[in-house]
C-alpha cells in the first residue's frame, strides 16, 4: 500500500488530518503501503553511504508510457493471474469529487477495462492473487473492502474500529489507515492504525480473511503516525515504523510487539523486506513540513536531511547502508530475482532504480508530477506508477498510471 508530501490523503471533517499528506495538507496518500534478496556483506558496525552513479543516463522517455484515468488516484497492484493491474480511486474530494472506485487497467494500454464502484473512498492496496481479492483501505471510514477481482465486484467490508466522542461531543476515529499486507497461506490481513492524538498508540489491526473479522488489534506501535509495514511471513513477523524513528517488530503468533528498535531514519515511510537476507529497506523522507510536525507533536529534533532509502538489519534495526535518493522518496519495491529496487522520489517527480546489491543508481524515469506507489509485472519487468496531481494542475482534474518497460 502506501502518504505523501509525504503521501496525500484526506482530511477527514472534524477530524486532525494525518501528517503523511502532499502539499496542501499533513497527510499523504496511501493510506494507506510498502523490504531482498542478497546478503549482505557490509558489517553491522559499519554503515556505508554510497553516492549516486554519476555515469548513469536518464533512461529514455520511450519505455515510459503514461495514462490519465481517474480522480484521485491512490495505490496499485499488479495480478499476473488476472494479468491487470487494479488502481484504488477515491474520486478526490469537495464539489467537483468524482465516484469511489477500484480501476481494472489493461496492463498493456493502460485503458480501463471495468470500473468497480465503491460505497466508501479508497487509498491503500493490497492484493490477494490466490483467493481472487484486493483489499482496499477505506481510511476516512476507518475500513477495509473487499473486492474480487475475477467478478469485479465488491463483496463486503470491513469495519475496524467505531467512532468515540472526544472531549468536545463530536464524534470521530482515534485513528486512520495507512499501509495494508496479507498473508495469504495464513489467511491474515494487517492494518496499520495511525494513532490522530499525542496520547493515543498507534494500532495494528489483525483481520481473519475467511470470516473478514477483526481479531486482534495489537497496540504498541508508539504515539506517532506509523507510516511503514511490511510483511515477513516465513518468520512469523511484521515490521512497523513510525514518526519517532522507531522499527517495531510485531510476531504474527503472539500478535504483541516483541522488539523495538531506534533507527537512523527519521521519516520513515515505506518498508521493502529482503526476503532471503536480513534485510529491510526504508524510505526515509526529509521533508520540512514533517520535520515541523514532527518537533511539535513529539519533540524530535532533526539530525539528518533525508531525501535517501536506509538500509537496515532488520534483527537489530542497525543501519547498513544509506543510499541517496531524488528528493521526497516514498515507495519503494524491490525485485529481488533481478537485484533491482525502484523508489518514487514524490517532490522530484522521479522513480530511480538501483542495484540492490552494490546500492547505485542505475536509472532514472522521469514520471512528473508527484509519482505516488509502485507494482510489478515480474514475468513481462515492467513496473507501474500511481501519479498524483500538483498544485498547477486543473482542479478535479484526472490523475495517471505510468507503464515503465524496464
Amino acid at each position: 500500500m502506501r502518504d505523501r508530501a509525504v503521501e496525500e490523503r484526506p482530511r477527514e471533517p472534524g477530524h486532525p488530518p494525518c501528517p503523511l499528506k502532499d502539499a496542501r495538507m499533513i497527510r499523504n496518500s496511501l493510506f494507506r503501503s510498502a523490504a531482498l534478496a542478497v546478503a549482505v556483506s557490509l558489517s553491522l558496525g559499519a554503515p556505508t553511504a554510497f553516492a549516486a552513479d554519476a555515469a548513469t543516463a536518464t533512461s529514455p522517455a520511450t519505455a515510459v508510457q503514461r495514462q490519465a484515468v481517474a480522480q484521485g488516484l491512490y495505490e496499485l497492484a499488479y495480478s499476473p493471474k488476472q494479468n491487470a493491474v487494479f488502481v484504488a480511486s477515491s474520486g478526490g474530494f469537495g464539489d467537483d469529487a468524482g465516484p469511489a472506485q477500484v480501476l481494472r487497467l489493461n496492463p498493456t494500454t493502460l485503458a480501463v477495462e471495468t470500473r468497480i464502484p465503491l460505497e466508501r473512498k479508497a487509498f491503500g492496496v493490497v492484493l490477494d492473487d490466490a483467493h481472487n481479492r484486493l483489499y482496499v483501505g477505506n481510511t476516512v471510514d476507518l475500513s477495509v473492502t473487499v473486492v474480487d477481482t475475477a467478478q469485479n465486484k465488491a463483496i463486503g467490508t470491513v469495519q475496524l474500529m467505531e467512532k468515540k466522542t472526544g472531549k468536545d461531543g463530536k464524534a470521530a476515529y482515534t485513528h486512520d489507515l495507512r499501509e495494508l499486507v496479507v498473508d495469504s497461506a495464513a489467511n491474515r490481513l494487517y492494518v496499520t492504525g495511525h494513532s490522530s492524538q499525542p496520547d493515543v498508540s498507534s494500532v495494528l489491526f489483525v483481520i481473519d480473511t475467511t470470516t473478514l473479522k477483526v481479531i486482534n488489534t495489537i497496540p504498541g506501535l508508539g504515539n506517532a503516525k506509523a507510516p511503514g509495514l511490511a510483511l515477513d511471513a516465513a518468520n512469523k513477523r511484521v515490521y512497523t515504523s513510525n514518526l519517532l524513528a522507531d522499527l517495531v517488530v510485531v510476531g504474527t503468533d503472539s500478535n504483541k510487539v516483541e522488539a523495538q528498535y531506534k533507527i537512523a531514519a527519521e521519516q520513515p515511510m515505506n518498508i521493502a523486506l529482503d526476503p532471503a537476507g536480513k534485510r529491510l529497506f526504508v524510505t526515509d523522507q526529509g521533508s520540512e513540513m514533517l520535520r515541523g510536525y514532527q518537533a511539535k507533536s513529539s519533540g524530535l529534533v532533526s539530525k539528518h536531511p533525508g531525501q535517501r532509502v536506509l538500509v537496515l538489519d532488520r534483527s537489530n534495526g542497525k543501519e547498513l547502508a544509506s543510499i541517496p535518493t531524488d528528493a521526497g522518496p516514498l515507495g519503494i519495491l524491490l525485485d529481488a530475482p533481478r537485484k533491482r529496487l525502484y523508489v518514487t522520489n514524490r517532490e522530484a517527480g522521479t522513480v530511480t532504480a538501483y542495484n540492490s546489491d552494490s546500492y547505485q543508481k542505475v536509472a532514472t524515469y522521469a514520471v512528473p508530477t508527484h509519482p505516488n506507489s509502485l507494482a510489478l509485472d515480474a514475468k513481462n519487468n515492467v513496473l507501474y506508477v500511481s501519479i498524483k496531481n500538483g498544485e498547477k494542475d486543473a482542479k478535479g482534474s484526472e490523475e495517471s498510471v505510468a507503464r515503465i518497460q524496464l
